[in-house]
């Protein structure tokens, strides 16, 4: 299903859908429901993190250029420091491993969809002199709330990961976590939104590796941790993560981000089989990842008898390290 999305946003089909026809009568009253008990969270403008990190390291080098795009997720709704937002820790994290400065810049949007990336893509390359060194997309639940075919969704994560790509940035993308875990969300609605997300996220996978980016499934964004700790994980509406949520998602999301830049040890590139790691058909490689949180997928070999190959990586998790939190913006 994952590969048909795919060549369908490719080839401009725009019929496969998440969901079928015949069931959307049957969950409108369990949507309605989960709307009323889902909040919009507590603070509807996420905190400004926009600055410079890794104050330390000033006067190395010139610093890197992380940019994020996409919707709430990246942009850290639902916390109320900046230092808390997922931007500010992947800067943070990106400085300590690079030993230098990181400027941060945030232009997702609270509610955007895969729609609103075209927007976001021209606020990102808006100064050709500062292109970022790296972008991280966080995109995708609210396609699947607000019913966005699937097509049309990988379609526009596609493109703005080819413009990026193309004017030198590097890609990483974080696929659309599991909607089935919020809490006040009940069956059948539940496993609806679960498998839903999991179709967008190996779409999204085959459509940003194909075009030269890598990404990470952020199925522990509302995923088994979250639902084995919701009180600790979400945050006040029970929608959006908490402080310890955000730092869950960028643990997952910095290694790849490193290796995007060439920052990662050599050792910890190399596929380890003993953790079911190596080269596949990017295909079955999005499956997967889909379907294991913290999973990072990158393109490998254009052509084979199967399609492109990917390398997968299941790379272990480390703490965010903690550095000086923002020199300005935050």
């Amino acid at each position: 299903m994952a590969r048909r999305i795919a060549a369908g946003a490719a080839y401009g089909g725009g019929g496969i859908g998440l969901l079928g026809a015949a069931t959307i009568g049957l969950v409108l009253a369990e949507v309605q429901l989960a709307k009323r008990q889902v909040g919009n969270g507590h603070s509807p403008h996420p905190p400004s993190a926009d600055g410079l990190y890794g104050l330390v390291y000033a006067g190395a080098d010139a610093p890197l250029r992380l940019t994020m795009l996409g919707d709430s997720t990246a942009a850290g709704q639902g916390v109320h420091r900046a230092r808390q937002t997922p931007g500010a820790l992947l800067a943070s994290g990106l400085a300590a491993v690079a030993e230098r400065p990181v400027e941060l810049r945030n232009v997702a949007l609270p509610g955007a969809q895969s729609d609103d990336l075209d927007r976001q893509v021209v606020l990102a390359l808006g100064d050709p002199d500062r292109v970022p060194d790296v972008c991280v997309i966080m995109v995708g639940a609210n396609d699947v709330t607000h019913r966005m075919p699937a097509t049309q969704s990988v379609r526009h994560l596609s493109a703005a990961v080819r413009r990026l790509r193309t004017a030198g940035a590097e890609v990483v993308v974080g696929t659309c976590p599991d909607l089935g875990t919020i809490e006040p969300v009940q069956q059948p609605l539940r496993w609806l939104a679960r498998r839903a997300s999991r179709q967008l996220a190996a779409a999204q996978t085959i459509g940003a590796v194909e075009q030269g980016g890598r990404t990470v499934s952020l199925g522990d964004l509302l995923g088994p941790e979250f639902a084995a700790n919701p009180r600790e994980l979400f945050g006040p509406d029970n929608y959006h993560p908490s402080a310890e949520g955000y730092a869950t998602a960028a643990m997952a999301v910095l290694p790849t981000v490193c290796a995007a830049l060439g920052l990662w040890p050599a050792e910890e590139e190399r596929p380890d089989a003993s953790r079911r790691e190596g080269f596949l058909p990017v295909a079955r490689a999005a499956a997967e990842a889909a379907s294991e949180a913290g999973t990072e997928v990158a393109a490998a070999v254009p052509t084979g008898p199967r399609g492109p190959w990917a390398l997968l990586k299941r790379r272990r998790r480390r703490r965010v390290p903690a550095t000086d939190p923002v020199a300005s913006g935050g």
